[in-house]
């Protein structure tokens, strides 16, 4: 779904209510505070009477659009810019398509972003999976160890990143603090299906004895980079796209932030070729 059919299928603030309603509860209102069906209608407020709390509240209570002041209209136009942004939308540019100050547009796509999450993704990784790490980060400043040589690859001060994609399938990516033999491992057990995949990496040191694990392959990158269904490409791509978006359009991201944009990234990625992304994550938008 792009902005102008947003436009069309939600002209007003109201109409927008009324999709989050029928998304959250399917015309059977539900108190959010005590889980009461006993709910009374106010229509002029387009607001809900609890009978057993005594509480009134509205459908976007415990969302993401909930205690914002916004037209819930820009918040659907944010979620449909975020999600079509290949490469990422960075706040300030979000903030001149909406119209909106930049710590408002920020707030926006860091609550789209909760929606977004992929950590909790529980089905394993099957057939061909390709497992690598990259680097994110500037280089150092002066005052910084900017005088130094600047070390690339695994010698490198940046915050390491270890993912691994089922190949034609999906992805899943998370911060480490190092990397090394039990950092790399150790998400290979939760993510990977070891009795159905293959593990396809380079040949650093730290895969050597993954091959107790799970069946491995390697990539010499120094003599060849494909060798039949042998290659570590579907990943490289993943990672060109990430860092296009960190270094384009973010120019700068906080470690405290990082998984939520890396998160973003592997969402994207994963429902590609799902018929209705909006509306799929609009539904986790408001917890369903």
């Amino acid at each position: 779904m792009n902005i102008v059919e947003i436009y069309k299928k939600f002209p007003s603030h109201n109409d927008c209510l009324d999709h989050i309603e029928s998304v959250r509860w399917a015309g059977k209102p539900i108190c959010p505070y005590c889980g009461s069906p006993r709910c009374t209608p106010m229509p002029q407020e387009k607001r809900y009477h609890c009978n057993s709390c005594f509480t009134s509240f509205s459908v976007t209570v415990r969302t993401i659009f909930h205690n914002s002041k916004l037209e819930l209209q820009k918040w659907f136009l944010a979620t449909t810019l975020i999600l079509n942004a290949k490469k990422g939308m960075s706040a300030r540019q979000l903030a001149r398509e909406l119209k909106v100050n930049k710590n408002t547009a920020w707030f926006m796509g860091m609550r789209i972003r909760k929606a977004m999450l992929e950590r909790e993704e529980r089905n394993l990784l099957q057939g061909i999976v390709e497992m690598d790490e990259t680097f994110i980060g500037g280089k150092p400043r002066k005052g910084d160890g900017g005088n130094e040589k600047h070390k690339r690859g695994r010698g490198t001060k940046k915050t390491s990143v270890i993912e691994m994609i089922e190949r034609g399938g999906k992805v899943r990516a998370k911060v480490a603090k190092r990397v090394n033999g039990k950092t790399i491992s150790s998400p290979v057990r939760r993510n990977v299906d070891t009795q159905n995949a293959t593990l396809v990496t380079d040949e650093y040191k730290g895969y050597l004895g993954i091959s107790r694990l799970v069946p491995h392959k390697t990539v010499n990158h120094q003599v060849w980079y494909v060798d039949g269904d042998v290659h570590t490409n579907s990943i490289e791509s993943f990672w060109a796209l990430l860092k296009r978006g960190i270094v384009g359009q973010y120019h700068k991201v906080s470690l405290r932030h990082l998984p939520k944009y890396i998160d973003e990234f592997c969402y994207r990625h994963n429902h590609r070729k799902h018929d209705d992304l909006f509306g799929l994550t609009i539904s986790r938008a408001v917890g369903v």
